[in-house]
């Protein structure tokens, strides 16, 4: 009877217990679903993980690829302004060196230049002196003589003759007038009288310091003498002679034409051109 009694609480009890069971069979499926959600979500973030971690390795590389072509490049590129700042500087030492040729060869270029300007003033002074004492001289081929000294004078001052060619002509003239104060020289030409007669006359020079004459007929006979007049030098015939500076001159004619033979003759100084009128 009393077993009786507990069999319903025995039932009530088991039935609770299956019940209980039940529900904690149903939780823990769900917990197992949950556990493997969350495994797979786990996985699925390991993956992630292992996938970004790949990523970043991958970047890392890359970065320090890139860091080290960088840095090649940069010490590449250091070493190359390097050698072009090397080559510059040489560059610059040429030019330099070469302004510095420059300037020297232009300051004696310009040095030259000054000198010959002197000097081309000094030939033209010199020139112009020559062209004063020719133009003081005995009328003899005179005004070719002159005009040579001129064109010379010309030449220089408008810069038509180098220095050389101005030189060299210039030491011809000279030597040309030094061997016109040295020479003998004789000619037949018409000469004009003081009075104004024109004859046939054989006129003698000797140097620059005789100039003497006779006519055909060895009758007139005249001297050149030089004078000042209002500050200028004039030449002009001198026919007063006595007989011995009329011997003078008519032996000395003919010994220059060979009408004599060779022999010193003796000119009175009073026959010169300094001598004086008479």
């Amino acid at each position: 009877m009393k077993r009786l009694k507990l069999l319903p609480l025995t039932l009530v009890v088991m039935l609770l217990s299956g019940v209980a069971f039940a529900d904690r069979d149903a939780e823990i499926r769900d917990l197992k679903l949950e556990k493997d959600k969350l495994n797979s979500e786990i996985q699925k973030l390991n993956r992630q993980i292992a996938s970004t971690d790949s990523m970043l390795k991958a970047d890392d590389s890359r970065y320090k690829t890139l860091q080290a072509r960088y840095k090649a490049d940069t010490e590449r590129r250091r070493s190359e302004i390097d050698t072009l700042n090397a080559k510059i500087k040489n560059v610059a030492a040429e030019l330099q060196t070469e302004r510095n040729k420059q300037a020297r060869a232009k300051n004696k270029s310009d040095n030259v230049a000054s000198k010959r300007k002197a000097l081309r003033e000094e030939l033209a002074g010199i020139s112009k002196r020559l062209e004063a004492q020719v133009a003081q001289t005995l009328p003899w081929e005179r005004e070719s003589r002159l005009d040579r000294v001129k064109s010379l004078t010309r030449d220089i001052e408008s810069g038509n003759a180098s220095e050389e060619e101005a030189f060299s002509r210039l030491k011809s003239l000279v030597a040309e007038e030094t061997k016109f104060g040295d020479e003998v020289a004789i000619i037949n030409s018409p000469l004009t009288r003081k009075d104004g007669e024109l004859i046939n006359a054989a006129i003698l020079r000797i140097g620059n310091q005789w100039m003497v004459y006779s006519d055909d007929n060895g009758t007139v006979f005249g001297t050149l003498v030089r004078k000042m007049v209002d500050g200028k030098i004039v030449y002009e015939w001198n026919e007063d002679l006595n007989l011995e500076e009329r011997a003078a001159v008519k032996l000395a004619l003919d010994v220059k034409q060979a009408k004599k033979p060779p022999q010193v003759v003796k000119l009175p100084v009073s026959l010169s051109v300094v001598g004086g009128e008479k």
